[in-house]
């Protein structure tokens, strides 16, 4: 990484120059925010910043996570970049090889690059093309490819109508069996864990440290202006049911952490929530609510189909991402990679059995 610029002969990319990780306020996505690398940074993972000239398409920044996998290995990360244009998937194919080229003379170390690509495709069953060769389908997605945005620019009642009716009738089903919300503050933050942890060992998945949490809060408070971490708890009688965690950036809500008790099920305690940071979404004024990741189509044989439902229950668009991708740096040091995660899936998933 000892180059600062890196001219690039491609038809699409003109240049790749190392920039202070700060342009990367300038992106679209909280992923490729500087705010995002920060944090990243804070575990494990080194944040470059990039500004891309794109010619006619512009000048963009571009934010790079890297991490070692080991002595003398590594690989480069690009989480929902590049931003680029509405474009066909012939350009953008070729866009991406040439951006992963340029990568790679400032990542030399590294096994492959890793990138999840922005784009995506609108309604529940249609689906962005697969990138083609050099690239390779990653072993497993980082960021969850499919989704749910909900457009919030509308009056709150017009926002309710537009939900399916099962999702009308459990928000007001929650609010009449006296299920409150409350934005809480950060020292609640253990609450959420305690449900969390609660959550993962009823649905078999695997959360982080507590530190991790506390951390996302915690920066976005040192880091001013720009990013907000919100934390709502609901509950009733007195007893703590539901959290989720949201981030607010710019004309964007995301809804990033849901954790539920096994108990009370049935006051539909998570829909109350939604429901509030949605309308506190709003207030700020917050365009779009993203619900962050679902099962790629509606399956009732898939391990996640509640929460297809769930989700899907808030109305809004289904939108597709194509998911992780690699481009191989050292094809053979990268099998070995597959073949360890490979391993270790296996084995989380005999954990969970």
């Amino acid at each position: 990484m000892s180059l600062r610029e890196q001219a690039v002969p491609g038809q699409r990319l003109k240049s790749l120059s190392h920039a202070e990780l700060a342009v990367c306020d300038g992106a679209g996505s909280f992923l490729q925010s500087a705010f995002w690398g920060t944090f990243k940074a804070r575990f494990g993972w080194n944040a470059g910043g990039f500004l891309a000239d794109w010619g006619e398409w512009g000048v963009r920044p571009l934010l790079v996570l890297h991490r070692s996998l080991g002595p003398g290995v590594s690989f480069a990360y690009v989480p929902w970049g590049p931003e680029l244009p509405e474009q066909d998937a012939a350009s953008r194919q070729g866009a991406l090889e040439e951006l992963a080229r340029a990568l790679r003379s400032f990542y030399r170390g590294s096994a492959f690059i890793r990138f999840d690509p922005p784009w995506y495709t609108l309604g529940a069953d249609v689906f962005p093309p697969a990138l083609e060769k050099p690239f390779t389908r990653a072993a497993a997605d980082v960021q969850p490819p499919d989704s749910v945005l909900v457009d919030l620019d509308r009056p709150a009642e017009a926002l309710l109508e537009s939900m399916k009716t099962k999702g009308r009738y459990n928000i007001r089903l929650a609010a009449k069996k006296g299920v409150a919300v409350r934005r809480a503050e950060e020292t609640e933050l253990p609450v959420f864990y305690r449900l969390f942890q609660e959550t993962a060992r009823r649905d078999g998945i695997v959360i982080h440290s507590f530190d991790y949490y506390r951390t996302l809060f915690s920066l976005s408070r040192e880091y001013g202006g720009g990013v907000e971490v919100r934390l709502y708890i609901a509950g009733e009688g007195g007893e703590d049911l539901a959290a989720i965690i949201t981030l607010i950036r710019g004309k964007q809500a995301v809804y990033l952490y849901g954790a539920s008790s096994d108990r009370r099920r049935n006051l539909m305690a998570p829909y109350g929530l939604q429901w509030k940071a949605m309308e506190d979404a709003r207030a700020e004024g917050c365009l779009e609510y993203d619900l962050f990741g679902i099962p790629p189509r509606e399956d009732p044989n898939h391990p996640m189909a509640g929460l297809y439902r769930f989700k899907t229950n808030f109305g809004g668009t289904v939108i597709h991402r194509c998911g992780s991708w690699d481009y191989p740096c050292r094809p053979v040091v990268k099998s070995l990679f597959n073949i360890a995660l490979g391993i270790r899936k296996q084995l989380w998933s005999v954990k969970k059995r």
